[in-house]
Parts: structure tokens; C-alpha cells; sequence
């Protein structure tokens, strides 16, 4: 029998003590993945993966149909507009939970949630929507680059006078708000849902398309619900158009509606108007009367929200923060080129109108628009000189030489200069905005024009049927403005609109609407005739604000949603 040291037996068992182990950790191996497997296949599997990946894998991620939008899956999102509440969501950085900036369960995104506006575990639309936020969100972009493009169309690097009075600077008045931009899918429930009267309940009637009503045939109806805002709480109202401010001793002009014969026109919803704007721009360009238009939207706006000053001495601007809607006036007299230098036989110190050429002090921001609504036709009842094809063709309270035929007068100049901007607009190739052209506003110089005795002092009601004073110059400046706009629409080609407002045979009958004596509020004006029946100074062209004006900003939200609702 052979002796093995210590050393040779220790050295033998090695091998053993190494196979036990390596069999100890396969089998724990084993375990493991059983146990992981039967863990992951049970419900409780999507608590733990839920808790370490922030993931519900009962839920199915990947599944295309995840982005699909059907009218029942976004019809809660309809209904919160038609509740009340705004929506404004926020994405935050875990994908389970879309959560209302309102916080409260009336603006909650699906009303089915907890009080703070969470979405629970039970919502069958958290994982659409979640996915759906996540991908609007990064849309923002596109809306932050709009707000550059906006606070980069002013004509000169100038200080701008906030509304508190203070200078500062324009590179300061950037936006801070980055609101939602919503998908073409979500884009026209949103727009469902706001197209009911304000007389219309919340969401228990059907909504009723309009689009092929006439807006402007139809009558002035009594409504003594009042106007939209008062001359007192709007501070942004021109002196001269604030009729009771300045002593006007009726007011029944302020409680006529506007009633189209076969629909309603619906009273204006500021809340409704910035919703539809979200993110756009509207623009008023044109004369006084485009400022008297202009300055009414304000007021009605000011009513739900105070905006930001963020003009300068060249284009008024006021930015809604709330939905970042802007809203714009550039003045343009005759929306054409003009010149003040001498040209052929017209010397300087009279205006130069180049008829065939739009007026480039507005064009150059046109890009920046959604909507542009135009305003002209008064100024060309003043001094001016007409050139086209850089000839002088005629010329009004200016004519040199009598011998000499003119070949327009300032009427068919009027219908030129509409067509040659209208179809700069309709032609411009990057220009996509819909353009509203507000149709002749009448004057009401009964019995003689503005400096021979025309008048419109007394005038307490709208007119009846037998009372209307045909205005032949109002009648002829509407027809060329028809005409001009029928031409440049046989002319477009670029994917922009162009919307006739027809308004000048509706408002023929509001002789009522204008400030009339009440001009300023110097106690001392003369407001009556005197002993020879000459009338007093007055303004029978531009409208009492509040006043029958504010019909014509309820005329362009009404365009606005139509056209809105067909895209």
C-alpha cells in the first residue's frame, strides 16, 4: 500500500471543490431566470417594470394606431373648450401623467381624473394622448420662430413705449410664452368646438355650418343687451370717436345688431377670436377708418384680457400673451407707392400716387400676417396725383393745365389701386394669409358734403327703408372696389384668400353711428345748428365706439371661423 502526502491529497481535491461551486452558481443561475420569467408574465410584472422604466407594458406602445385620431378619442378635448376651460396642457417628463396648468377637474383633459387634473391608471386615453402631447410639444419650435419673425418686422431698431409708459428696449420684448401648437388632427375638433353662438348653451345643441349664409343681406334688429365694452373700460379709444365721453346725450345706437336673413351673426367672443388666432397675427392696414376698426377689436379684446404694447412710431402693435395672438395696424392712406418728390410736370408738394404699384411700407411684412384686413377710398376724395406706367394719367384738386385731358378721375384711380394691391397679395409667393377687404365705409353728410353743409346731427335711430339718403359717390367707390377685387381674384395664383366684407349697403342705414358735433370733450362746442341752419363742424364719416363698428370685427371673426373650419 502506497503512502500520498498531505500535499498531493490537498492537490487532488481542488478539482472537486471547483466543479461543487460551479454547480452551486449554475443552479442559482437557473432560479433566477425561472423566477424573473414568472415574475415578468404576472400583472405584478408591470408594477416592477412600471417602477424601474416608468413604463406600462400593458399598454401598447408601439402600436401605430396610437397616433390615429378618431372624433370620439379627441372629443373630450372639443368639450373642454365648450366647458370653459382653457386648454392649456402641460407634458411633463414622465408620459402616464398629462396635467392641466388650471389644476381643476373642469379642465381636466378627459374628466376622468382626480381633482388636480391627473390623468388616472383607468383613462383609456392616457397613452394616446401622452404620446400625442410629447409630439405636439416638439411643434413648439414652430410657434417660438413665428413670435421672431413677428418682433422682427419693425421698421426701425426704435424704443418702444410700454404700455406703463416706460422705454424698453425691442430686443427685450420678446415673448416668454410658449403655447401649445396643436396637430392637424386635433386642430379642427379644436375649431368644432367653438363655433356655437354665445347664446347657445355649452355643449347641449348641435353646431349648425353657416358658410353658405349671407352675411350681409339682411336688417338692423333692436338688442338691448348692451355693447361689448363701454367707452370707460377701453383705454386705448380715440378721443374723437368717444361719443359719450364727449357728451353725445343718446346712446340707443350702442343696442343695434346686425341680423343676416337666413342665420345668425354671433355676438363677439373674445375668447373665442383669440383661440382661433392662436399664434397668429391679424392685421389692420389702411386709413383712419382701418384705425377706428382697429381700435374696436381692442376694446372688445380688452374685456377678457389686457394686452402688451409692443408698437413704435411706425406699426401698432398688441400682443396677447394668453393664446400669443398679435394684432397689428400699419397706416397706409391709399395702400398704393407714393412719392412726395417732383415727377414730369408735377411739382413737389404733392402726393404722387403710382397706382400700379402696391405701397412697399406694408408689403415687406405681409409674410409675418395670418390675417390682413384692408381699409381704403377716403383719401382719394384728397389731393393727389395719379401715375401709372410712370405717366401722369390724371389727378384730384390738382390739374396744371386744363387744356390737357385727364384720363382718370379719382374714382376709377380708387378701383386700380384695389386691384393692383389685391393682386400683389394673390401673386406673392410666399405670402399664404387671408386677406379681408372691408368694403366702402358710407359716410352720412346728408344734405351736402363735409365742408358745404353736410350733416348727420340729430340722427338717433338707424334708418327705415323710406328714410335712406342714396349717396351716388358711396354707390360709384363701392362698384370700382367690386370691380377691382373681381380682377385681382381672376388673377391669383399663390394659395392665399381673399374675402370680400361687404358691408356698405348694411351700414347705408346707420346715419345714427357717427360721432356728428360730439367730437371733442370741450364743454363749449357747438353741437346744434344756428340761427341760419348751418350745421355745426362734425364727423359723419368715422363711428361712435362702442357703435355699430363693432359689427364689423364680429363680420371678421365670423370670416375667420368659416374659413378656419373649411381648412
Amino acid at each position: 500500500m502506497s503512502s500520498i502526502s498531505v500535499k498531493e491529497a490537498s492537490r487532488n481535491a481542488y478539482p472537486k471543490t471547483l466543479l461543487s461551486i460551479v454547480a452551486y452558481v449554475g443552479g442559482l443561475a437557473l432560479f433566477l431566470i425561472l423566477a424573473s420569467t414568472l415574475l415578468v408574465s404576472q400583472p405584478i410584472g408591470s408594477t416592477v417594470r412600471g417602477y424601474f422604466y416608468g413604463v406600462d407594458g400593458s399598454k401598447n406602445i408601439d402600436s401605430d394606431s396610437s397616433f390615429s385620431s378618431t372624433d370620439s378619442e379627441l372629443s373630450h378635448i372639443a368639450n373642454a373648450f365648450q366647458d370653459g376651460g382653457k386648454p392649456n396642457l402641460a407634458v411633463l417628463g414622465d408620459r402616464g401623467n398629462v396635467i392641466s396648468q388650471y389644476g381643476d377637474s373642469n379642465s381636466s383633459a378627459s374628466g376622468v381624473g382626480d381633482s388636480k387634473g391627473t390623468l388616472t391608471e383607468s383613462d383609456p386615453q392616457e397613452k394616446k394622448e401622452s404620446l400625442d402631447s410629447i409630439q405636439l410639444s416638439e411643434r413648439n419650435i414652430e410657434s417660438q420662430d413665428k413670435n421672431e419673425v413677428l418682433d422682427s418686422i419693425q421698421p426701425h431698431p426704435e424704443v418702444m413705449k410700454e404700455e406703463d409708459g416706460n422705454e424698453t428696449s425691442s430686443s427685450n420684448a420678446t415673448s416668454q410664452v410658449n403655447p401649445p401648437v396643436y396637430s392637424n388632427e386635433v386642430q379642427p375638433q379644436l375649431n368644432k368646438s367653438v363655433e356655437s353662438s354665445a347664446n347657445m348653451t355649452n355643449s347641449s345643441q348641435d353646431i349648425v355650418d353657416d358658410s353658405g349664409c349671407d352675411l350681409y343681406r339682411g336688417k338692423w334688429v333692436h338688442d338691448s343687451t348692451g355693447p361689448l365694452y363701454t367707452n370707460n373700460s377701453c383705454p386705448v379709444l380715440t378721443q374723437m370717436q368717444n361719443c359719450q365721453g364727449n357728451g353725445r346725450p343718446d346712446k340707443d345706437y350702442e343696442n343695434w345688431r346686425w341680423k343676416p336673413s337666413q342665420c345668425d351673426l354671433p355676438r363677439f367672443d373674445p375668447k373665442k377670436f383669440l383661440e382661433l388666432m392662436r399664434g397668429k397675427t391679424l392685421a389692420f392696414i389702411g386709413d383712419s377708418v382701418a384705425r377706428n376698426q382697429m381700435e374696436s377689436m381692442l376694446c372688445i379684446l380688452w374685456q377678457f384680457e389686457v394686452p402688451k404694447n409692443r408698437g413704435n412710431r411706425k406699426m401698432q402693435r398688441y400682443y396677447f400673451r394668453s393664446t400669443s395672438t398679435m394684432i397689428v395696424r400699419i397706416w397706409s392712406s391709399w395702400l398704393v407707392h407714393q412719392t412726395p418728390e417732383p415727377f414730369d410736370f408735377a411739382p413737389a408738394g404733392v402726393v404722387k400716387l403710382h397706382l400700379d404699384k402696391p405701397d412697399e411700407g406694408f408689403m415687406e411684412h405681409i409674410m409675418g400676417f395670418d390675417v390682413i384686413v384692408l381699409s381704403s377710398g377716403h383719401w382719394f376724395a384728397k389731393q393727389s396725383v395719379y401715375i401709372t406706367n410712370n405717366e401722369i394719367v390724371g389727378g384730384q384738386l390738382w390739374w396744371p393745365d386744363n387744356t390737357k385731358q385727364k384720363k382718370i378721375d379719382n374714382i376709377e384711380a380708387f378701383g386700380i389701386s384695389v386691384e393692383t394691391i389685391l393682386t400683389a397679395l394673390g401673386t406673392h409667393p410666399n405670402y399664404t394669409g387671408l386677406t379681408i377687404v372691408r368694403s366702402f365705409s358710407p359716410d352720412h353728410y346728408e344734405g351736402g358734403a363735409w365742408n358745404t353743409g353736410g350733416s348727420c346731427t340729430g340722427k338717433v335711430k338707424p334708418a327705415l327703408e323710406g328714410e335712406l339718403v342714396e349717396n351716388g359717390f358711396t354707390n360709384i367707390m363701392h362698384e370700382k372696389q367690386v370691380t377691382g377685387f373681381n380682377r385681382a381674384m381672376a388673377k391669383k395664383n399663390n394659395k392665399s384668400k381673399l374675402k370680400l366684407m361687404d358691408i356698405t349697403e348694411a351700414f347705408s342705414y346707420r346715419h345714427d353711428g357717427h360721432p356728428g358735433p360730439y367730437r371733442s370733450p370741450d364743454p363749449n362746442k357747438v353741437t346744434t345748428r344756428g340761427p341760419d341752419g348751418r350745421p355745426p363742424p362734425q364727423d359723419c364719416l368715422h363711428w361712435c365706439m362702442p357703435g355699430p363698428v363693432d359689427t364689423w370685427n364680429e363680420l371678421v371673426l365670423e370670416t375667420i371661423r368659416r374659413e378656419f373650419h373649411n381648412r
